[in-house]
């Protein structure tokens, strides 16, 4: 189950005068979404449910709620993003109702193995735990250093699937505070430290180190696998944000003068299935960096991400993994808050 905040959001939306919203949510609190709605239209704000799949706060509804004429759009479940909406939007964070520290707890042989100095870093869902989480461990000897993150992210420890520059201190490893594997296999795999996971559900706690290691090895394949291709189609999305157009015709750019056929594509989402039908040798997705690690094994073709590219094309050697960053903030610049228009 996860807290929201039903009574400000509803003050919010008085405050903007909405009576009409759409509610844009990810899989995982469509319950809470339907929730929300109803109380919503108890005080008599109706609520329409977006019922496509949503995986961040990249990629808003705002355009489709302009086109029902909705006042706003509360998107569920991620924190607030600096995007250029068509609505107000209303970023409201879905705060896990768990107790991080009993697996902390149970796990501390193994988060010794990181070292002395280490970074925390969470999601969004357990952000609100994480000061508790240092307190605990710096009561048991270790040095915990919460980096604050560029400006993509909203708070200090946060990391998304796209950005993990929160991670990026001088730490002897990271320890990962969460469910899953998307989130830490990608902290491993930027940061390139001992990465330890532990899930404050289970209990369990998983090193990511091998499987890291294992996927840069299947990138490397994807990379040989490109090194005849000719023709690439260079894909970004119409998503906010993952739109990443001059990053894209950079990449466009630098095939072309290496003696490749390159072209722009354009997409939504992106999935190979819709682009079978075109002549290309390889793609490159300039878009959600995560396309191409997580789903390559859908691609009948290579598909790289830009840094890829830059090694196919013997610009680089070492394995980078592909970030969508922010600005880096100033010492006094504000940070983002739980709930945000």
């Amino acid at each position: 189950m996860h807290e929201i905040g039903r009574e400000e959001v509803l003050r919010v939306l008085r405050d903007l005068g909405a009576t009409k919203v759409l509610i844009q949510t990810p899989e995982g609190l469509k319950r809470e979404a339907q929730g929300l709605a109803d109380f919503l239209e108890e005080n008599k704000i109706e609520a329409i449910i977006s019922g496509d799949i949503n995986y961040g706060a990249c990629d808003p509804a705002d355009g489709e709620a302009k086109r029902l004429g909705c006042d706003a759009l509360i998107h569920l479940g991620h924190s607030y993003m600096t995007l250029h909406l068509e609505v107000p939007t209303i970023f409201v964070p879905a705060f896990a109702k768990v107790d991080v520290i009993p697996a902390l707890e149970k796990n501390l042989d193994e988060i010794r193995k990181l070292g002395k100095r280490i970074a925390l870093v969470t999601t969004a869902q357990h952000i609100h735990r994480l000061e508790l989480a240092r307190k605990f461990l710096e009561e048991n000897g270790f040095e915990v250093l919460i980096g604050r993150g560029d400006s993509r992210v909203s708070w200090p420890g946060q990391v998304l699937g796209c950005n993990f520059s929160a991670a990026k201190v001088d730490a002897d490893g990271i320890l990962f505070i969460g469910a899953g594997y998307f989130h830490p296999i990608g902290v491993a795999m930027a940061v390139k430290k001992p990465t330890l996971a532990v899930n404050p559900y289970s209990g369990d706690a998983i090193w990511l180190d091998k499987e890291a290691e294992r996927l840069v090895r299947k990138r490397w394949a994807q990379i040989a696998k490109a090194m005849d291709a000719q023709r690439f189609g260079v894909v970004t999305s119409t998503k906010k944000g993952q739109l990443r157009l001059a990053e894209a015709r950079r990449i466009v750019r630098l095939l072309r003068g290496h003696g490749k056929y390159a072209r722009l594509i354009t997409m939504n989402h992106i999935n190979y299935p819709a682009l079978e039908g075109f002549d290309f040798d390889a793609y490159v997705v300039v878009a959600c960096p995560r396309v191409p690690i997580d789903d390559y094994e859908n691609w009948r073709k290579p598909v790289l991400t830009p840094r890829e590219v830059e090694i196919l094309l013997g610009l680089r050697e070492d394995y980078e993994f592909d970030e969508i960053l922010g600005v880096e903030r100033g010492e006094d610049e504000p940070l983002g808050v739980s709930l945000h228009i």
